[in-house]
C-alpha cells in the first residue's frame, strides 16, 4: 500500500505504491509522440520492460504527431488521465521530452491523480508533471529513463540499477558516480557508442543538508515560477540540470536561470544544491561552474555538489521528486536518497 506523511507546507506526500513484477505499465506522450522513435528503438525498450516482468501498455494517441511533433492537448489528457483511472496501470512511463508538456496543466484532473496514486517516471520537459504534480497533490513522481530511454541497446546496466532502486526497491538509495558516461546519439547507432570516463561527484560548497527533493530540468523549471503549480521551495534539495542549446549562449542561460530561482521570495528556504552532468555542447567547466556559484552570495552556505548522473546525458540516476534526500559533503556517499 502507498503511505503518506505531511510535508513542510502542509500537503500530505503520497508516495506510490513500488512495482513488482506481472505490473502493467502504460506508455503514454504527455510531450513529443512516440511516432519520432525507431521501430529498432521502441522494440528494444519493448523488450526489456518485458524481461523486467512488466506488461507493457500504450495510450490510445501516444502515435499521434503533428506539425510539433506532438499531438493535441485533448489526445495528450486523455493518455495521461486514462493511464491513472486504470487500476490495472501500475505505473506509467513518458515517451521522450520534448516542449509542451506545461500546456496541459490548466485541465488536469488533480484529484484523480490524487486518488490514484501511482509511479509516473520521465525528465527533461517532464520536469513540468513531476513539480506539477507534487505541488498540486502531494504525490511523489520520479525524475528518471523515458520508455525512449530503455530503448538503448548497450550501456543500460547503471540507469536501469537506479530504476529499479527509485520505483521497485525500498530501501535508502546511495548515489555513486557511474565509471563512464556518453553525450552520443545514439538512437543513430546502437552499436558503436562513443564513452568518456567519469571524473565523479565533486562539491563546489561544502556541508551537509536534508529536505525535500524539488526541481530537475532547469529551464523547464522555471516555466512554473509564478504559477500555481510551483512546489515550495521551503526545506527543499534542490536537483538542476540544463541541456545543450547548440548555440554558445548555455552557460549565460544556465546562470541566469539559476539566478531567477535564486530571486524567488522563498529560495531561503533552500537548504542545497544538487546539479546534473553538462552536455558537452553546453561547454561548462568546472571552473565556469565554480565562478557561477561562488558569485551567488544566496548559495554561500549551501552545500553545493556538481557532477552527479542526471541530466541529457547518460547514464543517469532516477529520483524522487518531493522525496527527500541528505546531502553530505563531508561523506564518501555525498548524496543519499532517503525516502522515495
Amino acid at each position: 500500500m502507498a503511505f503518506s506523511f505531511v510535508d513542510c507546507y502542509d500537503l500530505t506526500m503520497i508516495i506510490p505504491e513500488k512495482l513488482k513484477i506481472g505490473d502493467e505499465i502504460r506508455i503514454i506522450a504527455p510531450a513529443r509522440s512516440m511516432g519520432i522513435l525507431t521501430a529498432k528503438t521502441k522494440a528494444i525498450a519493448n523488450q526489456r520492460l518485458t524481461d523486467l516482468g512488466f506488461k507493457v501498455t500504450f495510450g490510445k494517441h501516444v502515435g499521434e504527431i503533428d506539425e510539433f511533433n506532438s499531438s493535441s492537448i485533448q489526445s495528450r489528457l486523455a493518455d495521461l488521465h486514462e493511464a491513472f483511472a486504470d487500476p490495472n496501470v501500475k505505473g506509467i512511463l513518458t515517451v521522450i521530452g520534448g516542449f509542451n508538456s506545461n500546456q496541459l496543466l490548466d485541465h488536469i484532473d488533480w484529484d484523480l491523480i490524487k486518488n490514484n496514486p501511482k509511479v509516473l517516471c520521465g525528465f527533461s520537459d517532464i520536469t513540468i508533471l513531476n513539480n506539477a504534480i507534487f505541488a498540486k497533490t502531494g504525490l511523489v513522481t520520479y525524475s528518471g529513463p523515458h520508455y525512449s530511454s530503455f530503448g538503448q541497446k548497450l550501456y543500460f546496466e547503471y540507469t536501469l540499477d537506479y530504476f529499479k532502486q527509485a520505483c521497485i526497491d525500498n530501501e535508502a538509495i546511495s548515489v555513486s558516480a557511474s565509471d563512464k558516461w556518453s553525450d552520443d546519439h545514439w538512437h543513430n547507432n546502437q552499436d558503436n557508442r562513443e564513452l568518456i570516463d567519469n571524473n565523479g561527484i565533486w562539491t563546489i560548497n561544502q556541508g551537509v543538508a536534508e529536505g525535500m527533493i524539488i526541481g530537475a530540468n532547469l529551464c523547464t523549471f522555471n516555466l512554473l515560477q509564478g504559477t500555481k503549480y510551483m512546489p515550495s521551495l521551503n526545506n527543499s534539495i534542490l536537483f538542476i540540470e540544463d541541456d545543450a542549446h547548440a548555440d554558445d549562449t548555455d552557460v549565460m542561460e544556465f546562470d541566469r536561470n539559476l539566478q531567477s530561482l535564486i530571486n524567488l521570495p522563498d529560495f531561503s528556504g533552500v537548504r542545497g544544491v544538487v546539479i546534473g552532468r553538462f552536455q558537452k555542447a553546453a561547454g561548462m567547466t568546472n571552473d565556469l561552474l565554480i565562478k557561477i556559484i561562488k558569485s551567488k552570495k544566496e548559495l554561500n552556505n549551501l552545500p553545493v555538489i556538481a557532477g552527479v548522473d542526471f541530466g541529457h546525458t547518460d547514464p543517469k540516476i532516477t529520483f524522487p521528486v518531493g522525496g527527500t534526500a541528505t546531502l553530505n559533503t563531508n561523506s564518501e556517499t555525498k548524496l543519499l536518497i532517503t525516502s522515495h
